[in-house]
């Protein structure tokens, strides 16, 4: 679970999930588009390219080539045990 506490940590990573959130199968191309437009970051096409195997790393985001393309789909699991492993607390009446 380390890695996804790494993997969310960082801003650009999130915009990332934000997006593939907003729409799944996107490729590096369009999320580079949409970070630039959506949220004004503009790294470089190699910075996205590890920010999103980071993110794949961890099991927030799965790849899948079609053709020339490679697009990526967001998995939301690895925070779905998180908020399993903390559940919240219920108030003292």
């Amino acid at each position: 679970m380390g890695d996804v506490f790494r993997a969310i940590a960082e801003p650009t990573r999130r915009a990332l999930l934000d997006e593939l959130l907003e729409r799944d199968e996107q490729t590096l191309f369009e999320l580079c588009s949409r970070l630039a437009m959506k949220h004004g970051l503009t790294p470089t096409r190699q910075a996205v390219s590890q920010h999103l195997d980071v993110l794949e790393d961890a099991g927030l985001v799965r790849t899948e080539r079609r053709g020339r393309y490679k697009l990526h789909t967001i998995d939301t699991t690895p925070l779905a045990q998180i908020a399993e492993r903390w559940p919240p607390r219920e108030e003292p009446k």
